[in-house]
């Protein structure tokens, strides 16, 4: 039996899924200055490659990619262990 076929029981439980895109560190000015329709641009892009995390670990990376006027996560790593 793998490791999945083990846990499938618990497939209803939720849990956290964290996709970071970007930090920037911003002078307390400048976070004064802004207001509504303010936009902040951040250092990255379609295409990036990003961690993927589940309940604090990292589970898989991906890439950033434009999905019409969204921004969507691509998996292209999954950390699977038999």
């Amino acid at each position: 039996m793998t490791s999945l076929e083990e846990i499938t029981h618990l497939g209803d439980v939720p849990v956290s899924v964290d996709v970071e895109l970007a930090r920037k560190l911003m002078p307390v000015a400048d976070i004064l200055a802004l207001e509504k329709g303010s936009v902040i641009k951040m250092p990255r892009s379609a295409g990036d490659n990003i961690d993927i995390l589940v309940g604090g670990a990292q589970v898989g990376s991906g890439e950033i990619v434009i999905i019409e006027e969204a921004v969507g996560v691509r998996i292209t790593d999954f950390n699977e262990e038999d």
